[in-house]
């Protein structure tokens, strides 16, 4: 069930109708865990008693961790240290089983190649590729979360009393899939004292989902074609084009992550619930770290909290912190996917930060530079020089085979394409030239740094009046002008 579908539509609209019918908040929550099953069977129906299974033991888990010491006066101090080593030893069994997990399912063929690789062993690989395991579709953000929770009550938070409470937060079908990634206490705590939405919040869910719906379908789908084209003909391509699918990729990837986050942001909201933000304007930052401070912000915010910090964040001097960094960047590499290619992607951006750590380092010693930095020269440097990386780095993110995105890096300069290429991407299937083509892509980043001045600078915000007025414009432009055949989400893949 795709979100941009009718289907969906009906689907919404009937959980809705049942969820705000019911008034017992125990009736609410088995309405949103009926709604969330369904809403995965139709997608993978195979993996539901996964999840689920995957879900009773991370709750049973984090009861065990929460349960007090059995304290007695005259052993206090005997009796506190395995009640410490008992905690911590649940911990990491859960933590090694929601590891386990993602392994299993994701990362088998990846590792049988590089054990073949180390070992020598030339028929591992082909023996596992015929296993053909389908990767249950959220797996990483569900194995994430469970982690994120386990870790949360080993440091004191409350753990879940009631499965039915855990299963719900867990399996919340807005966010199942591809996040963004949430924590049990910020989501089961709206449950009290929960009230119909107000007419300005139900606009702004059906405005996040009307506008989710435009970035995904009218302009992320659409740019879809031209990239495929572009790097599935890499040997063909020119460097001018290969250009182009970067960039272009680049705001794929953007417009559909940020398009399905806005859509379950509008879902939520509609069910009276608020999740977190996971974009704001990344392609207008001026640093490599704060664009992971607004690019993928909730993943950012786990990485931050759950592996930076206990690594020792930036509290062991530099060399220890740009350690820290490569260490978690590759980690985020490597979640995304079962390939080199993320590996290299997380190294560059980890690379990224080490230089930008360095170089703020030094800027705060360096009067003069410290200045050319703040003046606006330096602003628009540093962000050319982010973006720049940013986008450069798009090429292992998109072609992960090492051997694929290293041509693409290799032709991006003195290549021409051949005539029939551009006959085919071009004149065929665009119906632009390349020219026309980059004014397009010009014109999609000049509305993106709009849309930044009106809400950075400007402070302008639609009213809800005019938000509700401008839904069906938007699903109607979605209807009419998306190509045929709804794309699956980027972001399914990991």
């Amino acid at each position: 069930m795709s979100f941009i579908s009718l289907t969906y539509a009906f689907f919404l609209i009937s959980v809705l109708l049942l969820y705000w019918l019911v008034s017992s908040q125990w009736l609410r929550l088995w309405v949103l865990l009926a709604a969330s099953i369904v809403f995965y069977t139709t997608q993978q129906p195979q993996y539901v008693p996964l999840l689920v299974a995957s879900a009773w033991v991370n709750y049973q888990i984090g009861r065990a961790i929460a349960l007090p010491a059995d304290w007695r006066e005259e052993n206090w101090h005997a009796e506190h240290q395995a009640w410490n080593r008992r905690r911590l030893s649940l911990l990491w069994l859960g933590i090694v089983l929601n590891i386990a997990l993602l392994l299993g399912f994701k990362y088998i063929p990846f590792l049988a190649s590089v054990a073949s690789d180390l070992l020598g062993l030339q028929a591992l690989p082909q023996q596992v590729e015929k296993i053909n395991i389908l990767v249950p579709l959220g797996i990483s953000f569900f194995s994430f979360e469970c982690i994120a929770y386990l870790v949360d009550v080993y440091r004191g938070a409350p753990a879940a009393q009631q499965f039915l409470r855990f299963s719900a937060y867990k399996l919340f079908f807005p966010k199942l899939i591809n996040g963004p990634i949430t924590r049990y206490p910020q989501l089961i705590s709206q449950l009290q004292n929960q009230s119909f939405p107000s007419l300005d919040r139900i606009s702004e869910g059906l405005w996040l989902i009307a506008w989710g719906a435009t970035k995904k379908g009218l302009l992320a789908d659409n740019l879809a074609t031209p990239v495929k084209l572009i790097f599935d003909n890499t040997l063909r391509a020119g460097s001018g084009d290969l250009w182009l699918g970067i960039v272009a990729y680049g705001f794929q990837i953007y417009l559909d992550f940020s398009g399905y986050v806005d859509i379950a942001r509008g879902t939520a909201m509609l069910l009276g619930f608020e999740l977190p933000q996971n974009f704001d304007f990344p392609y207008f930052t001026t640093s490599i770290a704060d664009f992971w401070r607004r690019w993928h912000m909730t993943l950012g915010d786990w990485l931050r909290n759950y592996l930076y910090f206990p690594l020792g964040g930036s509290r062991q001097g530099l060399e220890r912190t740009c350690l820290n960094l490569m260490i978690v960047m590759a980690i985020a590499g490597i979640w995304h996917g079962a390939a080199w290619g993320f590996i290299v992607w997380g190294l560059l951006h980890g690379l990224a930060l080490v230089v930008h750590r360095l170089t703020d380092a030094v800027s705060s010693s360096v009067d003069w530079l410290k200045r050319f930095w703040q003046s606006l020269p330096g602003v628009v440097v540093a962000w050319m020089l982010t973006q720049g990386m940013v986008f450069a780095s798009w090429v292992f993110f998109r072609l992960p085979n090492l051997k694929d995105s290293l041509l693409v890096v290799q032709r991006l300069w003195g290549y021409s394409a051949d005539a029939q290429f551009a006959q085919k991407v071009y004149g065929e299937t665009l119906g632009l030239a390349p020219f026309q083509f980059g004014m397009v892509l010009w014109s999609l980043g000049v509305l993106m740094g709009f849309a930044y001045l009106c809400d950075r600078a400007l402070k302008i915000q639609f009213s809800w009046i005019v938000k509700l007025l401008l839904v069906p414009l938007c699903l109607y432009a979605v209807w009419v002008l998306a190509p045929e055949g709804a794309l699956p989400y980027i972001y399914f893949d990991f």
